[in-house]
């Protein structure tokens, strides 16, 4: 199958604007990741909206920064790869982690397919040494706790995490039990986001020494 002829127009236009615009001829993947945060940001924005028109837009913002990122790849010879191949590791990882779709295994309910998805993706992962591996750091410090405990209770560390008493019911019980949280922190001159970060740094750490060397 053919490229579709505005994805092939979209990174012709690139290719247009880094010969021509002095401005994105200086930009670099470091420099450009302020603008990658912001759009990615945006889209939750847009998504939350509802409004497709919005969602499209948000969309196209992040595409454009994929392309923008394949381009000045393409174009250093130390890192040699464009976007036909940032599209083909896309492909294959997907294929790879399918295989109920892709190499018929069988998985006929969502709690199979979670089972499979994760089961392909830890014999990509099999080269880490420690389960909290490839957790980015750079997460907002409340999406990183989370991932940090999904990836604990997963593996069935023996690191316990301590759990309020009485867990909240639903989103909106959590949501108010957060807010209080930091309402609280601004009231005492406390950084609730430093806070965490830091006490999700020290419970990765404490992971990492439960594990055994040479995983």
């Amino acid at each position: 199958m053919s490229a579709h002829p505005e994805l092939a127009r979209l990174v012709g236009a690139m290719e247009e604007v880094l010969d021509r615009c002095v401005w994105s001829a200086t930009m670099t993947h470091e420099s450009l990741l302020t603008y990658l945060i912001e759009e990615s940001y945006e889209l939750v924005d847009a998504v939350e909206s509802g409004v497709p028109e919005h969602i499209r837009e948000e969309l196209a913002d992040v595409l454009l920064q994929v392309v923008f990122h394949s381009a000045i790849a393409a174009r250093d010879p130390r890192e040699g790869f464009g976007i036909e191949d940032v599209a083909s590791e896309a492909a294959d990882k997907m294929i790879r982690r399918h295989p109920h779709v892709f190499a018929g295994v069988e998985a006929p309910t969502v709690e199979d397919v979670l089972r499979v998805w994760s089961a392909a993706k830890a014999e990509e992962k099999i080269e880490r040494d420690s389960i909290m591996d490839g957790l980015p750091s750079s997460l907002p410090a409340l999406a990183l706790a989370a991932k940090t405990v999904g990836r604990i209770d997963r593996a069935g560390s023996p690191v316990e995490v301590d759990v309020v008493t009485s867990a909240p019911a639903d989103e909106d019980e959590l949501g108010a039990l957060l807010l209080s949280i930091a309402a609280a922190a601004s009231r005492a001159g406390l950084d609730p986001e430093r806070a965490l970060r830091r006490a999700t740094a020290d419970l990765q750490r404490s992971v990492r020494r439960t594990e055994p060397t040479g995983r």
